[in-house]
């Protein structure tokens, strides 16, 4: 057994070192494990001993008694011992490496657990006086809040001994990336009070996230392969037999058996243990309460859940995931451990052999074990996870939602910024600018930069300016001023010759032009000399990061600068120069992304410059530029700080003044030297005294943290210039401490002292060190900003300047208080105080002010938080270029408010403000104070500040808080970025933080909610989502901080890819619209009707719509005629037998051709003549009568491919009097769910016989099939191509009114019907077409739909034969295989008219959007097509037709031919773009008044428009009205209600097997309650609204002649508010009616002005009701298919009234979390609705029916029977 404290210290070091590599992603956790395997070989094989029992517990444990209980204490195996309340309380890092954490299990349990018997704890500070043990000591003993201040007496007295240990171990400690992060212990207590209070609550557990197991093997160190979703409460239990053992991964067994505080429920299966085993370790899950975690309803003596990763078991997984094989990691005891009786994981789910992505045949193949998932409950997984999300929604939130009910935005922008009334207001008096000391400038400085240079270049030449350490930590290289002299002499001297080329002229720099300095950052002697040769030759530097890496974050923002600086010339080194990326071809240094084109000078090994070149004779003026910084916005645009010389050089005098800087002296630097506080110290003001400066690059730093105290001891060095994540690291670090005196050090400089986290690192750090010589008013933090330049600073030594010798100074402030802009002091144990420490005084010279940070500049009273401005002759003097900003930022006058009395006394009082004097003043965008003593205390910044409800939060608080929400060992430390997201009109907070790579999944989730809990009881504001990602995947800054911008910028457009999110908009989103509630008359009215209506509420029948007429109340009825069939040839007129009028053809035009088919070469396959068609038909009759003994009015189920069989098998039915019902054959590579859709048609529709062809006939006959239906059961099947003995006799008379065939479908609803078609129906449907599409016997018909059902099976079989054209068919299946085959046709053919489906014009649009040109080759042209029909049954697609008309404009396509068709099951065909007919009109309606069903006209483009387009044209002879579904009123014009179809055309009734058509009996025959009530007509069951418009030849879209009705217009308005559109129309004045306007169709030109467009909406069944409102699924699906590229396609459904929303992800599964934030804010912010559910899938998992319609409600049961093989499902809080 070791201890690494036994190893020698070499080996310590190695350890610590890969230690180190592996916290900073250096390294993989498998190398890692290697070569530590390896380090520790040689000692392993020491034997162990009795030794071992008595190894006490490393004293980082906060070992705490469980109530006094005595039970065998509930101890992890990694001796983290947890308390009653299941917490563990581990310090952030304990000084164990991180491996040894997790493998070592060196403490006996019994030991161990008798440890923790020992009497109640007491204080007692143990070990090293480790930053950890900061906490004052007294406040509440017994509370399990503290890390590590208090150890149980049982480890009083091994104390001593285990400090030497103690101290040892630290050394591992490990040092993470903790970018100028760094928490403040207060607020670690704080976060744990508040968590232990919150913890008392019953808490319903929160259901986590299921991820498929191949994302969970990706997301870090997860070898889970857990479930893809499943909840213990619904799992059946399940026990593995003793004798089988299993060997865990250590780290499994540490990490998870405690589940630390389950507030989220992982999905685990419950154990089940016999109580024999409590002498083993698994004795921990049975004393951990479970009665606290348990929703309110389980009973307490539940079995704890048993947190544990499902073992392996010998079921096959499916082919897609490959067996797992658990593996032991490297073990440092020779014993295996082993646990016996866990339960075997479920892997059922993936049972199913791999499924295809089929999309319309997806989910129907639940096996066996699927089924018997569901235990007693009989909840599916799913759903059982659901109800806990509901559960956990029912909690009474903390602030209730405001009470009111707008569309409008400016009421939802109040509702996000409600002032409340209790808020602290400010009560001081109005502060008075703060003037620093005056500035005396030291005898003897020089008077310039360039002066100082030359005068210590000559005069002590031999002095060091500048040294550089290598990454080993030596010192390589010096830099003399003698050196810095010459080498920037001569950089001026080349700069001033060298002509550069730009593009054909020649060009050499002239002073003030601008050059970029492109510097690695370990390089600063050649930047300094750089810089100070461009200060000899008057031209401005512009130092610049060089993103070397593709991890860096993108430069095109720098690009941007540069471009807008007008930089051509980039100085940089010659190694620099090699690291560039190179272009591929030419080998030249490669023009990156928004850069313009640089040329690069290497400022090394130039030649001398002539004697006579005096670089001293350039007199600069000093309001010139001196050099211009960058610095970034909130956004992340870069923008360059315009500093001047005279500026630049006040400053150094400033700052030589406030730090007493002296020459000679040596400073040691940590900071960025191209930017602020590093940029003015070590470059600049160095120079101008003369000293030395120490620079210690980021890579050493990260390697060696405690370098620049050592270079301190070794050099006497009195200042040192660090932040407050170095002052952290070098506490870490303890192994180097022992050799450290830092009694030479002056000034300890810390750069971000206006952190809240900077004050608890100085504290921590000073205590430490001053045992080391360190002085306690050597720390300096200071604040700055790249627009004032440093602000303030507090003073080294303090006794010498103007104030009082004691200032510094502290304030514990009330958090809540802050949040609203006011100071309040707070007292020290309040949980939501925040300690912050001054950062010193104004600089010399300066003044400064206080304003409000919004709207004017007025002076802030003293106790108010506001922006710091600083006037001072030292502040930059603009942004570059960008003078409106520059005007707002640097030109600041702050204005004093005052009352001004009216003059008769009796007036109101006014408030006038005037500025406070002439000054102007530069923002510094610190928000601050001032307190007493003149001292600056900052709070925030600017860019930091989120708004959340008018309150403000710094983004800097909330980190602190979530970095004390213990156990750090889920994330990295410093590795968090906090930033906000305007999500409907107010900003969320978003949290992000990088996820140690040995986390597992539950871990993270219990982490995660503590936080959100914490960050709510201390700030009271709710974090909107909470991201973890993988380590080292946040962007970072060149110096390895976090780039928050980039983050943001990534995370909004959704390439951030987390391993783990949770979303929390239920609690966040307070400002949603106030559900609807129906009128109270409206109620009864809806509860009286019958019908399954949608919720159409607000149009009763009340005395609104008194008739008056045909009006109501001056608004026109909704209804619509076609013209009247009455016009056409007499022979149009009388109904026809369809079977007459093919003998009829055969005998006039035997030998026309009336149908080709075509293949997928677009080659003809099969053709056929009217006479062929009679002759086939007729031995069809013979074979069906003679082997099927088929009897006029029995029926025949046809199965058949689309194609000519099908045609014969029908009119063979026709002529036999049979009713033929044509079925979509199964599909052979999805046989078990396509199957049973085609035997159940068979069944429903009584068919007596199946017809099908030899192929499909195997096919049901064969194994594959025999699976899901036994082929002994189907009825007789016969074979089209078998000969019958006998000729058919004569074909058999039918009445008109008898039925023709029967046309089944599948709603997207997954409804089921078939309607009854009869002969009259058929004839007049054929009749009616044929007038409205001119067809006639010389015309080409091209169709490429299928043959099933609807309108595509009338076009495809009937109507060729009855108007005789020619029918160019082609099979939808061929296009896929052949994308440009039905466009081909259309050219190769010149034919006119084609219908087609949207399934076909999707592909279409996207497998040929790149090959346009090599169509063109083919001389494809798309000129001849006058009208292109997509036949469907739903709302037009808009973008889909758009997309399709803009890519083949190019090929000739007149756009205005495309439209689309509306048909139902009533009716197959009541709409159909005539050929004459004008083209489709657009209007644009407000979804938000569609979503209260009223239709508001808005223009286009604006807010919330929604584009519809009319489905072509009423066919003739149709009559259409619009009615309340509910009520069955008629509506006005303009009204959203349902359509309903009054036609000779009409289907004749519902054919269903259960005869249940009562409820359905309306659908054919409904009556009005108003108005025409004798009328009979048929409900389409789709919602959507009639509306007279013009009919454009030109202009598709909205004329501006169509006036647009205000966007919202109330329930009773909406009445009236089309009727103004109506004074346009002088017709309607005419004759009320559209009958007169319409009569004559294309006839009369002048009365074809007006004509009434149908516009569909979407289906009744459809509608989703949430909050009162109803939504249409396609305009959700359409902006959630907008808000990321990789979405290919998306359904939403509604469960138990949470909206899920399921969504395709065509990328890689690591991508899957990036969809879940986006999907919950466009949600959000396009319908105000909370995203309940999101699901991940694969492509091609929704499944789509065969016109390209989504089938929701399939996917909604796969979803519930878990059936979908998710990626990722997120439950949203």
């Amino acid at each position: 057994m070791e201890h690494t404290a036994s190893l020698p210290g070499y080996v310590r070091e190695k350890l610590a070192e890969l230690d180190l590599e592996l916290s900073e992603g250096d390294i993989t956790q498998k190398g890692y494990e290697k070569k530590r395997a390896k380090l520790l070989q040689p000692f392993l094989k020491k034997p162990e001993g009795d030794k071992v029992k008595s190894t006490p517990p490393p004293p980082y444990y906060n070992v705490k008694n469980a109530n006094n209980s005595t039970n065998h204490g509930n101890i992890n195996n990694d001796g983290v011992i947890v308390s009653s309340e299941g917490y563990s309380y581990v310090t952030e890092v304990p000084s164990l490496s991180s491996s040894q954490q997790r493998h070592s299990k060196k403490i006996d349990f019994h030991q161990q657990a008798a440890m923790s018997l020992s009497s109640a704890p007491q204080s007692g500070n143990a070990g090293a006086p480790g930053y950890e043990n900061m906490r004052p000591q007294g406040g509440a003993v017994g509370d399990p809040g503290y890390q590590n201040t208090r150890e149980p007496s049982a480890f009083q007295n091994q104390q001593s001994t285990n400090n030497s240990q103690h101290r040892q171990r630290r050394t591992q400690r490990k040092v993470t990336h903790n970018e100028k992060r760094y928490h403040s212990e207060v607020r670690q207590e704080a976060v744990q009070q508040a968590l232990a209070a919150l913890k008392g609550r019953p808490k319903p557990s929160l259901p986590m996230p299921s991820k498929r197991t191949s994302v969970l093997n990706r997301s870090p160190g997860c070898n889970d392969e857990l479930d893809s979703s499943t909840d213990d409460e619904s799992i059946p239990e399940e026990t593995i037999s003793p004798d089988k053992e299993y060997n865990y991964p250590r780290d499994h067994i540490s990490n998870s058996i405690l589940p630390p505080e389950p507030i989220i429920k992982p999905p685990i299966r419950e154990s089940s243990m016999g109580s024999q085993q409590h002498a083993r370790t698994d004795v921990k899950q049975n004393q951990i309460t479970n009665q606290k975690y348990t929703a309110p309803n389980s009973a307490p003596e539940r079995r704890p859940p048993q947190n544990l990763p499902p073992l392996p078991t010998s079921e096959p997984l499916s082919s897609d995931y490959p067996p797992i094989a658990y593996k032991r990691e490297n073990d440092f005891s020779d014993k295996a451990f082993k646990q016996k009786q866990y339960n075997a994981p479920d892997i059922t789910q993936f049972n199913n052999a791999h499924r295809a992505a089929d999309r319309v045949t997806r989910y129907v193949n639940v096996s066996q074990n699927e089924l018997n998932e569901t235990d007693a409950n009989g909840k599916w997984k799913v759903s059982a996870k659901i109800q806990q999300l509901l559960n956990t929604l029912k909690r009474p939130k903390r602030r209730p939602l405001p009470e009111f009910y707008e569309d409008n935005d400016i009421e939802l922008e109040i509702a996000a910024n409600t002032k409340d009334p209790n808020a602290p207001k400010p009560e001081g008096s109005t502060m008075t600018p703060v003037q620093g000391e005056q500035l005396s400038i030291p005898a003897g400085l020089p008077r310039t930069l360039e002066c100082a240079l030359q005068r210590y270049g000559t005069n002590s030449f031999k002095s060091p300016m500048a040294t550089v350490l290598d990454p080993n930590g030596k010192v390589t290289t010096t830099l003399t001023y003698g050196k810095l002299l010459s080498r920037a002499q001569k950089i001026a001297h080349a700069l001033s010759t060298k002509i550069f080329s730009k593009g054909p002229e020649q060009v050499t720099l002239k002073p003030g032009d601008r050059v970029a300095l492109v510097y690695p950052n370990n390089d600063p002697l050649s930047f300094i000399t750089a810089w100070y040769g461009c200060m000899f030759r008057g031209l401005v530097p512009l130092p610049i990061e060089l993103p070397l890496s593709s991890s860096d974050t993108p430069p095109q923002q720098v690009g941007f600068l540069l471009s807008s600086c007008g930089i051509t010339v980039a100085l940089t080194s010659e190694a620099c120069l090699k690291g560039l990326p190179k272009s591929t071809t030419t080998g030249e240094i490669a023009k990156l992304k928004g850069w313009p084109r640089l040329q690069w000078f290497v400022t090394e090994h130039l030649p001398k410059p002539p004697k006579e070149f005096n670089v001293g004779n350039l007199r600069a003026d000093d309001s010139a530029a001196a050099y211009i910084e960058y610095t970034t916005d909130k956004e992340g645009s870069v923008m360059g700080v315009t500093v001047t010389r005279a500026a630049m050089i006040n400053h150094c005098r400033a700052l030589t003044m406030a730090c007493h800087y002296t020459e000679g002296e040596t400073i040691v630097c940590v900071l960025d030297f191209k930017r602020e506080v590093g940029l003015w110290h070590s470059v600049l003001t160095s120079v101008l005294n003369g000293m030395h400066v120490i620079f210690i690059p980021y890579a050493l730093m990260k390697l060696r943290p405690s370098s620049w105290m050592q270079l301190i001891t070794k050099h006497r060095a009195s200042c040192c210039l660090v932040k407050s994540r170095d002052l952290h690291w070098g506490l870490l670090a303890t192994k180097d401490h022992k050799d450290i005196s830092l009694s030479s050090l002056r000034m300890l400089l810390v750069a971000d002292g206006a952190n809240p986290w900077s004050l608890s690192s100085c504290d921590q750090f000073l205590s430490v060190f001053q045992a080391k010589g360190l002085r306690s008013d050597a720390i300096c933090p200071c604040a700055s900003s790249s627009e004032v330049f440093t602000v303030s600073l507090r003073r080294p030594g303090r006794g010498s300047c103007g104030f009082s010798p004691s200032a510094t100074g502290r304030g514990v402030l009330s958090m809540a208080a802050l949040s609203h802009g006011v100071v309040r002091v707070d007292s020290e144990d309040s949980l939501t105080s925040l300690t912050l420490q001054d950062c010193g005084q104004v600089m010399p010279a300066a003044q400064m002010v206080v304003v409000r940070s919004e709207g004017p500049p007025v002076l802030c009273k003293t106790d108010q938080v506001g922006e710091i401005c600083v006037t001072s002759g030292s502040t930059s003097a603009s942004y570059f270029g960008l003078d409106g900003m520059t005007n707002s930022t640097f030109k600041v006058q702050p204005l004093l408010e005052e009352l001004e009395q009216p003059k008769d006394g009796n007036g109101t009082v006014n408030i006038i403000s005037k500025p406070i004097g002439e000054d102007f003043y530069v923002r510094s965008g610190l928000l601050g104070f001032l307190g007493p003593g003149g001292l600056v205390f900052v709070c925030g910044s600017r860019d930091g500040l989120m708004t959340v409800t008018g309150r403000k939060h710094n983004a800097d608080d909330i980190i602190a808080t979530v970095l004390a929400v213990e156990p750090m060992r889920f994330i990295y430390r410093g590795r968090i970025a906090v930033f906000s997201i305007k999500v409907l009109r107010d900003e969320r907070v978003c949290v992000i933080a990088e996820q140690r790579p040995d986390c597992s999944e539950e871990e993270s989730f219990q982490w995660m909610s503590r936080v959100l809990q914490a960050v709510d009881s201390i700030h009271q504001v709710g974090i909107y989502c909470l991201a973890l990602v993988p380590p080292n995947h946040l962007p970072k800054t060149p110096l390895g901080g976090i780039h928050l911008c980039e983050a943001r910028r990534r995370f909004l457009e959704g390439s951030l890819h987390p391993a783990n999110v949770l979303m929390c908009p239920h609690t966040c989103v307070t400002n949603l619209p106030k559900p609807r509630e129906l009128h109270q008359g409206v109620q009864t009215a809806a509860k009286l009707s019958s019908s399954s209506g949608c919720g159409i509420t607000d149009t009763g029948v009340g005395p609104a719509s008194v008739m008056v007429g045909n009006l109501v109340q001056g608004n026109r009825l909704a209804e619509a005629h076609g013209r009247d069939v009455g016009l056409a040839e007499d022979c149009e007129r009388k109904p026809q037998l369809i079977t007459g009028v093919l003998r009829w053809r055969a005998n006039t035009s035997p030998d026309h051709i009336i149908f080709t088919l075509l293949n997928s070469k677009g080659a003809i396959a099969k053709t056929l003549t009217c006479s062929e068609l009679h002759k086939r038909a007729e031995k069809i009759a013979a074979l069906l009568q003679e082997r099927g003994r088929i009897e006029p009015g029995d029926h025949v189920a046809l199965i058949f491919p689309p194609g000519l069989d099908l045609l014969c098998a029908f009119y063979g039915c026709l002529y036999l009097g049979a009713i033929p019902i044509t079925i979509r054959p199964p599909h052979p590579q999805n046989l078990n769910t396509t199957l049973p859709t085609v035997r159940m048609i068979v069944d429903v529709s009584k068919s007596g016989i199946v017809l099908s062809i030899q192929p499909i006939i195997k096919l049901l006959k064969s194994r594959e099939a025999a699976t899901s239906i036994d082929p002994k059961t189907w009825p007789p099947i016969l074979d089209i191509d078998d000969n019958p003995k006998r000729k058919y006799a004569g074909i058999a008379t039918v009445s008109f009114d008898s039925s023709a065939y029967l046309d089944f479908s599948v709603s997207t609803c997954g409804r089921l019907s078939g309607v009854n078609i009869t002969h009259r129906s058929l004839s007049s449907l054929c009749a009616s077409l044929k007038l409205a599409c001119e067809l006639y016997p010389s015309r080409h018909v091209a169709l490429c739909l299928d043959p099933y059902c609807g309108l595509g099976f009338v076009m495809w079989t009937l109507i060729g034969v009855y108007s005789g054209h020619h029918s160019i068919l082609i099979a939808p299946y061929e296009v896929e295989a052949n994308p440009s085959l039905w466009l081909s046709t259309l050219s190769q053919h010149r034919v006119r008219d084609t219908f087609c489906s949207y399934g076909v014009i999707e592909l279409c649009t996207k497998a040929l959007s790149n090959s346009i040109p090599s169509l063109k080759q083919r001389n494809i042209d798309l000129r001849c097509v006058r009208t292109c029909v997509v036949v469907a049954e739903e709302r037009p697609r808009v973008q889909l037709t758009q997309q399709f008309c803009k890519l083949f404009q190019a090929l000739g396509l007149n756009t205005r031919c495309v439209s689309t068709s509306f048909g139902c099951r009533v009716n197959p065909a009541i709409c159909v773009q005539g050929a004459s007919s004008a083209e489709s009109a657009q209007v644009y309606v407000d979804m938000r008044a569609l979503r209260n069903n009223r239709v508001a006209l808005v223009e286009r483009g604006a807010p919330n428009s929604l584009c519809v387009i009319e489905s072509g044209k009423l066919l003739p002879g149709v009559k259409v009205i619009i009615a309340n579904p509910e009520t069955k009123g008629h509506c006005g014009d303009s009204h959203l209600g349902e359509i309903w179809v009054q036609a000779p055309h009409n289907a004749n009734g519902y054919f269903t097997i259960y005869g249940d058509e009562t409820d359905y009996n309306d659908h054919f025959n409904a009556k009005l309650v108003t108005g025409a009530t004798s009328e009979l007509y048929a409900r389409t069951g789709y919602l959507g609204f009639l509306r007279r418009t013009e009919c454009s030849q030109s202009a598709s879209l909205l004329d501006e002649t169509t006036p647009s009705v205000a966007s919202r217009d109330s329930d009773t308005e909406s009445l009236n508010s089309i009727s103004q559109l109506q004074l346009n129309f002088s017709n309607v004045s005419l004759g009320g009616n559209s009958e007169h306007s319409l009569v004559g169709g294309a006839s009369n030109a002048n009365d074809q002005e007006l004509h009434d467009a149908v516009y569909v909406v979407g289906a009744v069944d459809e509608v989703i009701s949430l909050r009162g409102m109803n939504y249409h699924p396609i305009d959700i699906e359409n902006s959630v298919m907008r808000c990321h590229k990789k979405i290919a396609e998306c359904a939403v459904f509604t469960w138990t009234n949470l909206l899920v929303v399921v969504v395709e992800l065509d990328g890689n599964e690591s991508e899957a979390l990036d969809l879940v934030p986006l999907v919950t804010n466009t949600v959000l912010e396009d319908h105000q609705l909370i995203v309940g559910v999101v699901v991940v899938v694969d492509p091609g998992v929704v499944p789509i029916n065969s016109r390209g319609e989504k089938q929701r409600m399939h996917l909604r049961d796969g979803f519930l029977a878990d059936q979908l093989d998710p990626i990722y499902v997120a439950y949203n809080m």
